[in-house]
């Protein structure tokens, strides 16, 4: 009997390495959306008997389809399949009802182990048929392209948000990477909306493996030191310049090292870290960029800004890549697809 499978996210790059997953012998038929809205209805149309649901999606998220879906009473099994592994997003999820939760980038075995688990399919785990039928992108699409680069920071996005949530002890609000492809004159322009604040201070950590070469900041608006403080419980015994500098050297060295390693396990590259270097205290945000990248012509733009509601703290990492690296981390995202 075949299976009626629904993929939702708001990423075409992550739909398709969704269903390449998918074992070649389990009889499907698949369907795709974009977001929780186009799902609900493929839902009520018969559609998705299991559906595999992105948690941070435009439109209707993860968690407003979970509720939607708990409080009409809807026929089909959600696994949840998300960049988001914090503890307190599996734990909303399963609350709601969705039957598991499984961290991108999606795993064949892990995926197979549970849909053996609730009877879904238990026969040979090989996609290799499917991985041949779906590409992973359209070749020669910039769009497709960008689409790749925002799952990668995605995941990396979630890895290093799950890392300061157990430090904090706070759930952590991911939102959905901002990417673009600039010139280095474009950088303070398309960030200019991240941050509000007119005086920021920020640290850099270069980074660099198989020719592939970036760099993280980490921005802080200077009214979210105090707050950040109390969360780490750390002494304001010592200085107002100390307090600070440890409460940005400690986030940013967790955040960026999670960050980086979650890059180097999608790209199968090892990175070595340079030292990091505070590149401005209370100053303004063109005064950081332009001490960080005016070596670059061509940059890729990573936006994330990370927020922790309860405690009214945002703070910002911001990945740049030079446009010698894109083509790399591409191929290595994409091989061997086209």
């Amino acid at each position: 009997m075949t299976t009626s499978v629904l993929i939702c996210d708001d990423s075409g790059f992550a739909r398709r390495q969704m269903a390449r997953c998918i074992p070649d012998n389990w009889d499907v038929d698949i369907h795709f959306a974009e977001n929780g809205q186009e799902a609900i209805v493929h839902v009520k149309q018969g559609k998705a008997d299991v559906m595999f649901l992105d948690l941070n999606m435009p439109v209707m998220d993860g968690y407003q389809t979970m509720q939607v879906v708990k409080e009409q009473d809807l026929p089909t099994l959600v696994i949840v399949v998300s960049g988001d592994v914090q503890p307190e997003a599996h734990k909303k999820m399963l609350a709601l009802g969705a039957i598991a939760f499984i961290a991108k980038p999606i795993d064949n075995q892990k995926l197979c182990e549970i849909l053996s688990q609730y009877g879904l399919y238990s026969g040979d785990t090989s996609s290799d048929g499917r991985i041949q039928k779906v590409a992973k992108i359209e070749p020669h699409s910039q769009g497709a392209e960008l689409d790749a680069y925002r799952e990668m920071a995605n995941v990396a996005m979630g890895r290093a948000g799950e890392q300061v949530a157990k430090l904090l002890g706070e759930f952590i609000h991911l939102p959905i990477p901002n990417v673009n492809l600039i010139t280095n004159n474009e950088l303070i322009m398309a960030i200019t909306d991240v941050k509000s604040s007119d005086s920021v201070s920020a640290v850099s950590h270069g980074f660099i493996g198989a020719g592939i070469n970036g760099e993280a900041l980490v921005l802080f608006d200077d009214a979210n030191f105090i707050n950040m403080g109390k969360l780490l419980k750390y002494n304001q015994g010592s200085s107002e310049e100390e307090f600070e500098l440890e409460v940005l050297m400690d986030i940013s060295n967790i955040l960026v090292g999670a960050c980086v390693n979650a890059l180097s396990d999608q790209l199968h590259v090892t990175f070595s870290h340079n030292h990091p270097i505070i590149l401005g205290r209370h100053c303004d945000l063109d005064q950081v960029l332009e001490s960080s990248s005016q070596r670059w012509d061509k940059i890729l733009a990573i936006e994330i800004a990370y927020a922790i509601n309860s405690q009214d703290i945002q703070f910002d990492l911001l990945l740049l890549f030079p446009g010698n690296a894109m083509d790399l981390i591409l191929d290595k995202l994409v091989k061997p697809s086209y």
